[in-house]
């Protein structure tokens, strides 16, 4: 299976870039092929500029790197999204990523009845791999689970893709290396076994 890995997070000595690493570990262990778009490294940018909203209304994406994200996301069968939870929400290049990406007439088209229609149909399933310092309770409860409603359901599931999963790590900044370790043997193991 080709898997396409979005990662967004600026500092290597993260532990989403330990995650990173155990998802490719556990993909060439599946002898899966992988494509990784490193946001940061790549130089990507967020911002959503006139000409991109002009293009949203013409059903038409400009910026050059959507177009190359859009023709490798097109040769994928699963994507993985990897990135920290800062301040409830996801960063600036990850929504950026989610807003200029999932766009329509890149990612999807609009039927005659208004509903989403995904336009990459090889992509099969969508998995998040997210790290925060709040404990799980109360993210769900106090913040409304916002990845959750944002990502998962307003994107993906509105898009069209049945397949989805989050795998949330939290109160990562407190926990032993022991849960870490385990952590990243299960996430490894996980994406070996990725069908």
């Amino acid at each position: 299976m080709k898997t396409v890995i979005i990662f967004n997070h600026p500092y290597e000595g993260s532990f989403c870039n330990a995650i990173l690493s155990s998802v490719t570990q556990g993909l060439k262990k599946g002898n899966h092929k992988i494509d990784l778009i490193h946001l940061d490294k790549e130089g990507f940018n967020p911002v959503m500029s006139a000409a991109d909203l002009k293009g949203f209304k013409e059903k038409k994406a400009v910026d050059h790197k959507v177009l190359e994200y859009k023709r490798r996301i097109q040769e994928s069968e699963h994507m993985i999204l990897i990135f920290p939870i800062w301040w409830e929400l996801m960063p600036a290049m990850t929504k950026g990523f989610i807003d200029k990406v999932i766009f329509p007439g890149v990612a999807y088209n609009y039927t005659q009845k208004g509903f989403m229609k995904k336009n990459f149909h090889k992509l099969n399933g969508v998995t998040l791999i997210t790290t925060m310092n709040s404990a799980s309770f109360f993210y769900r409860i106090l913040f409304g689970n916002a990845i959750k409603k944002a990502v998962l359901l307003g994107t993906f599931w509105k898009t069209g893709y049945k397949h989805r999963k989050w795998i949330n790590l939290s109160m990562v900044k407190f926990v032993s290396d022991k849960k870490r370790k385990k952590w990243l043997y299960k996430i490894e193991k996980h994406f070996e076994r990725l069908s």
